[in-house]
């Protein structure tokens, strides 16, 4: 294995011998000296190489370079702060073409999205897109040692599956040797499988799929799913008041660790919210977007998302804050096992939340009880034959749960202000992009 210095080290490292690896950023092949900008995982490094001669054997190595080719490096490091990257420099003594780059770059800074995803691997060297990975690292690891904290247990559900896991819309269905399959949509199910089987608290982050054909720019057809169910509550504040505290922990923590870098490459400077976040009954919230001069064309009680624009600003003008939970929606846009208010059960104790004018999470208080739960099944529409094998958990004692589902590349767009979901995906999937 090659010994080598990451980029991100050599500042902290003293003068002397060095050897690196990396790709061709830059090249400046002057008649005197060259210099090359050498970029890693980690960061960019200048590259120095004074023509000891006319007729010299590496300088032509290093004129045959191509952008994208990948090099080891091997020569003396240097401190200098008339270097304007980082300060430090390398004076070349030996390279090593690894691999060498064809010439012309596919991708450009302006090429369009669709034709970067088509060359994704390219387009992710550049450095804001590797730091966005990072940063979804460093979110995923806060939130599991703050689950772990907590006693959460984490699963991994099937994603094949012998029934629709919460309705028959969007599915995915495909041939499973003699019988057919559907791929899960979420680990709704399984979670409060969980419940049942004692696991108490439980989390799991994982692919879901959805059949909409939808060209959004927040809808994938496969996207990364954050779950998690919780037993022993006593309604969906519980899951909203630990939700937000999941939500402020991992934005702190990103702040603390990659502030300056989003700074200087997103132009962006991380907001931590403020706890409580506000909550505001959805019929409330329907009243205020009307009042905003928008009316919602919806039919079925829910927000649009122009809706949920408006509630955010709202709640931005008068709370200075970039999240709201919604709450309380009707029954008829909610599943059967949402549990519904005693005092009016026309309404669920469930909750959206809206981050800078977009959905990223439904959460809810579960339906626990066996009977009143059927009869939610038949007033959907549903029939209870058909989900025996969920309703069998309710069958053998189950405590009162909750929990939530979050997207974790919409959290991700929404934090770092991207455009569309496309961008803040590693391998994007929609109806009409199934590669690379």
């Amino acid at each position: 294995m090659l010994n080598r210095s990451t980029i991100a080290t050599l500042a902290q490292s003293q003068d002397g011998p060095v050897t690196i690896g990396g790709w061709v950023e830059t090249l400046r092949d002057q008649k005197r000296i060259q210099f090359i900008i050498i970029r890693d995982e980690t960061g960019s490094v200048q590259v120095t190489y004074p023509r000891p001669a006319e007729e010299d054997a590496l300088a032509d190595v290093v004129s045959g370079l191509s952008h994208g080719s990948f090099v080891e490096i091997t020569g003396e490091l240097k401190h200098d702060e008339r270097v304007k990257l980082g300060g430090i420099e390398i004076l070349l003594k030996d390279l090593k073409v690894v691999t060498l780059s064809n010439p012309d770059s596919p991708i450009a800074e302006d090429t369009s999205i669709d034709k970067r995803l088509d060359w994704r691997f390219i387009d992710m060297r550049r450095p804001e897109v590797a730091l966005m990975f990072k940063i979804q690292t460093t979110i995923e690891q806060t939130w599991r040692e703050m689950w772990l904290e907590e006693g959460f247990t984490e699963i991994h559900s099937p994603k094949l599956m012998g029934s629709a896991s919460e309705s028959n819309a969007e599915l995915f269905k495909m041939e499973y040797f003699e019988t057919v399959a559907y791929l899960a949509q979420s680990p709704q199910f399984y979670k409060q499988m969980a419940m049942s089987a004692g696991l108490g608290k439980v989390f799991e982050i994982g692919p879901v799929f959805r059949a909409d054909p939808s060209f959004t720019s927040r809808h994938a057809t496969e996207f990364v799913s954050v779950d998690m169910e919780m037993s022993w509550i006593d309604s969906h504040e519980d899951i909203m008041a630990f939700q937000e505290q999941l939500l402020v922990r991992a934005i702190t923590a990103v702040k603390e660790k990659f502030g300056e870098e989003i700074q200087k490459l997103y132009d962006l400077d991380i907001k931590i919210p403020t706890l409580p976040f506000p909550r505001i009954p959805l019929l409330e919230a329907h009243k205020i977007v009307e009042a905003r001069g928008y009316k919602v064309p919806r039919m079925d009680g829910d927000l649009d998302p122009e809706g949920e624009r408006q509630i955010a600003a709202h709640v931005a003008e008068e709370f200075g804050h970039e999240f709201v939970f919604l709450t309380d929606y009707p029954k008829g846009i909610r599943p059967f096992y949402h549990m519904r208010h005693e005092d009016n059960p026309e309404l669920t104790k469930s909750y959206d939340l809206i981050w800078k004018g977009t959905e990223i999470t439904t959460g809810a208080q579960r339906e626990h009880r066996i009977d009143i739960l059927e009869k939610q099944v038949v007033d959907k529409g549903l029939e209870v034959e058909g989900l025996n094998f969920y309703l069998d958990f309710f069958r053998y004692g189950v405590p009162a749960h909750g929990g939530f589902g979050m997207g974790l590349t919409r959290v991700l767009m929404l934090l770092l202000d991207l455009p569309n979901i496309r961008e803040a995906s590693f391998l994007f999937r929609g109806p009409n992009r199934l590669q690379p």
